[in-house]
Order: C-alpha cells, then structure tokens, then sequence
C-alpha cells in the first residue's frame, strides 16, 4: 500500500512540474505585448564609414562555357493535357507465338478380341 502511494505521489510530483515548466514556457505568448519593428538608422551623407560588405563578384564563367554532357533536351516535352504515352512512339513488340500444333496420332491398333 505504502509503495502505491509513494508512485502515485511521485507520478502527481512530476506532472505539476511538467505543468509548471509548460506554463512558463507559454507565459511570453499570453502577454499583449507588441514588439515594434526593427528599422533601419537613417543614412546620413556625413563621409562615415560604411559598415556593409561589398557585393563579391562572382568566380567563374557566367551563362557561357563548354556545355555540360548530360544538359541534352528532353526527346518530348509535355505541354497541356496531353499524356507522356501519347507523345512517344510505340514500343515494337514481338508477335505472340502461336499454340504449338496438335499433335494428331492414330488410334492405337487393336489387339486380338477375346
């Protein structure tokens, strides 16, 4: 009995301070509090330094250069609602064979009637 007790009493422990830590999690989210928005200083033209970076070119050829190998276009391309099965061609297939032929075998010969 003592041990039921003392599991019920740690188990209830544990909830409420599960319960405790939820409630100041969500406590920041139950404020009415409004955040203005970040802006940015004004820029003034007093010859300060400028505290950006400069734009990096880029490295490299761009928009020309040796075409890559696999940048061939697409054999059909689909445009509305047509079906990719539409656009390409049949696949040849081989015809079906045909049922072997029956065998046709003479009724074996009688034997002498007793």
């Amino acid at each position: 009995m003592v041990d039921e007790t003392l599991l019920v009493a740690v188990l209830g422990g544990l909830h409420l301070i599960g319960f405790g830590f939820l409630a100041l999690l969500l406590l920041p989210c139950l404020r009415d509090e409004r955040v203005a928005p970040l802006t940015p200083p004004a820029e003034d033209d007093d010859g300060g330094g400028n505290d950006r970076l400069q734009p990096v070119p880029p490295r490299g050829p761009r928009g020309g250069g040796i075409p890559l190998p696999d940048a061939q276009p697409a054999r059909v391309r689909i445009r509305g609602g047509r079906r990719l099965a539409d656009l390409r061609p049949r696949v040849e297939r081989r015809p079906a064979h045909l049922p072997a032929p029956v065998r046709r075998t003479q009724p074996p010969a009688r034997r002498g009637t007793y």
